[in-house]
């Protein structure tokens, strides 16, 4: 199995050698996969599922920072810089990831050649997650949500133009969090999606019928209107 989606774009052969060194896992739905605060002393390589990251801020709130998908590799800025988890990682459903120890994770990705790689996929998270909150900045609350839900829907799979049933599996208050917003003004934003069928919604869980509608609603000046 090759790395797919968007995970990090590392050659196909030192994909197999993660895999090839590591310890198949199964988590189940809601199961944390990895904690914020912990000592990272292992990778994970992610083959089937998908999963969500999370971190808690200095006030005690929780925020969504990303949904990734087969083809990732979790937990290396930890084994990296030797720091702790930086944000909780929780399956979506079920999920398949082969966990590597650190010692072996490096050694791979030093006979790969592979650790600037890495790097500049940590940086291009980083500095994509800040545009984004950049672009949310004064935006009206249907277009903001619209935009969010967009951006976690480009993170969930390789999807066709137009295809339906993308699912987002984020609780209003989630979904507020990401977006910056109070929950009233969230469930207001998802009400006007619902009557327009772009999105059906059922406890913590929000479905993506026509992406076509939610890309014009994300990028619409007067999405408010």
């Amino acid at each position: 199995m090759e790395a797919q989606g968007l995970g990090v774009l590392i050659p196909g052969d030192a994909w197999q050698a993660l895999l090839a060194a590591g310890v198949p896992r199964t988590f189940l739905d809601g199961e944390v996969v990895l904690r914020q605060g912990d000592q990272g002393g292992h990778v994970l390589a992610l083959t089937n599922g998908r999963v969500k990251v999370t971190l808690v801020d200095i006030d005690g709130r929780e925020m969504v920072l990303a949904i990734r998908g087969a083809g990732e590799i979790l937990g290396e800025i930890s084994v990296i810089d030797g720091g702790r988890r930086s944000a909780t990682v929780t399956a979506w459903g079920r999920c398949i990831a082969y966990q590597l120890p650190a010692a072996r994770f490096l050694r791979i990705v030093d006979e790969f050649r592979i650790r600037d790689t890495l790097l500049r996929l940590i940086l291009a998270r980083y500095r994509e997650g800040e545009a984004i909150r950049a672009e949310l900045i004064g935006l009206p609350a249907l277009q903001r949500v619209g935009r969010v839900l967009l951006w976690f829907a480009g993170m969930t799979a390789n999807h066709r133009n137009g295809e339906s049933g993308l699912d987002l599996r984020l609780s209003q208050e989630e979904l507020a969090s990401a977006v910056g917003l109070s929950r009233a003004a969230v469930a207001a934003a998802l009400s006007s999606l619902r009557k327009q069928g772009v999105i059906t919604t059922s406890r913590r869980l929000i479905t993506v019928r026509d992406l076509p509608k939610l890309r014009a609603v994300g990028h619409a000046p007067n999405a408010d209107t």
